[in-house]
């Protein structure tokens, strides 16, 4: 019986709470109904850009010297004298003296050649008087032989051969002064043209032999930069392969950017040959910049120096931008606009996309010039999409949620 009152109780309690809990979901209210969002992709875009005219052609390289020679005497002997501008870094000019080596030695070599040349002039002054007396002795003894004919004189006869060898004496003589006078100028050393020395090794009192060299200078007018590019850039420089090494009249300009603290400067050039020949390692297309007056102080990019305008220093890493060809209908898009395929994302005024092929002609750092069937303003998407197909629908920042 316990049992049974038990169960019964068990039931009840269990009847109870589950009307209570009916009785609290059906006093519950109602909850707000709320429609989904759509499920478009929100993208990054860039914006278009009409850019007619000369495409870049970006590079880079280091500066060179266009003129550099070895400094050697072409006499020996012991230095007297140094310029002392002729130290490592040094400014000259061209004619200016870098140093002498000592001349006695060289003044009576010249001496000795004056006296030999003076001794062969007296030699020459006789054979020639001797030819002379010769000549009038034949000519005296023939007017005298009457009825047998002479024989035409021998050149012993007439001193002839005495005569040449007296005239090849003084030529000798001559020669052996010239010889000696410019060896006498030799001990002066000069520099060839306005330029900087990059080193020399030699000082007063110093014995110096022929050919010796003791220092280097590099011209101050001009210098290179060596930029090599692939052929697709190089396609992109106007008359590339019509250019000649020093000839100035077609020039195609070019900017040259190098750093120097904090600071961008930049100089003027012009693209003046390329190499006939591709690199076997990188496969590209040696381009020789060429930059006049590259000592001068470069223009400041953002504002004035804190410490004055540098010059293009010899060995600075520089870049390089080419004005490459002119062209029509070219556009100017951001670098990450450009898709797997050579394509472009580009977004139509509902907010859909249209795939447009493009072709490239240049990929700067952050910038892609190209042509195809774009229009200026026009978004292009740049991220937020893995994948499209015509016609899809996307979110822009000009169009949010």
């Amino acid at each position: 019986m316990g049992r049974i009152t038990g169960f019964l109780a068990a039931i009840v309690i269990v009847a109870a709470s589950g009307a209570l809990a009916m009785l609290l979901i059906s006093l519950a209210p109602e909850p707000e109904s709320r429609e989904l969002p759509p499920q478009i992709p929100f993208v990054l875009t860039g914006t278009v850009t009409s850019a007619p005219g000369a495409i870049p052609v970006f590079g880079s390289g280091t500066v060179r010297p266009a003129e550099e020679v070895n400094i050697a005497p072409q006499v020996g002997g012991k230095v007297e004298s140094v310029n002392p501008a002729f130290v490592s870094g040094g400014r000259v000019e061209a004619g200016q003296t870098l140093f002498e080596i000592e001349e006695e030695d060289y003044r009576y070599r010249v001496e000795f050649a004056m006296a030999d040349l003076a001794a062969s002039q007296v030699a020459m002054l006789e054979a020639e008087e001797r030819a002379e007396i010769a000549a009038a002795e034949y000519e005296s003894f023939s007017r005298r032989q009457i009825g047998d004919a002479l024989a035409e004189p021998g050149l012993l006869t007439l001193r002839q051969p005495q005569l040449q060898a007296a005239e090849a004496a003084l030529r000798r003589a001559e020669a052996r002064l010239a010889e000696a006078r410019l060896a006498l100028s030799r001990t002066v050393i000069t520099a060839p043209f306005d330029g900087f020395v990059r080193a020399e090794s030699v000082d007063a009192g110093q014995i110096v032999a022929p050919g010796q060299v003791v220092g280097s200078l590099f011209a101050a007018d001009a210098a290179e930069i060596l930029v090599a590019l692939p052929d697709s850039d190089a396609a992109l420089i106007p008359g590339l392969w019509e250019l000649r090494a020093g000839d100035d009249s077609q020039q195609v300009a070019v900017r040259v950017i190098a750093e120097y603290g904090e600071q961008s400067f930049v100089w003027n050039g012009y693209v003046d040959r390329a190499e006939a020949s591709v690199d076997s390692q990188t496969r590209t297309v040696d381009v020789v910049i060429r930059v006049p007056e590259p000592f001068t102080a470069g223009s400041p990019v953002n504002g004035p120096a804190a410490g004055g305008n540098p010059p293009l220093l010899v060995g600075e890493y520089v870049d390089v931008e080419i004005e490459g060809v002119a062209m029509a209908n070219i556009y100017r898009i951001p670098r990450a606009a450009l898709q797997a395929g050579n394509e472009v994302w580009a977004v139509n005024g509902g907010g859909t996309i249209s795939i447009v092929p493009v072709r490239i002609f240049q990929r700067a750092d952050d910038e892609a010039y190209v042509t195809g069937s774009l229009q200026p303003g026009q978004p292009v998407i740049t991220g937020g999409l893995q994948f499209a197909i015509d016609g899809m629908r996307v979110l822009t920042e000009a169009e949010p949620l």
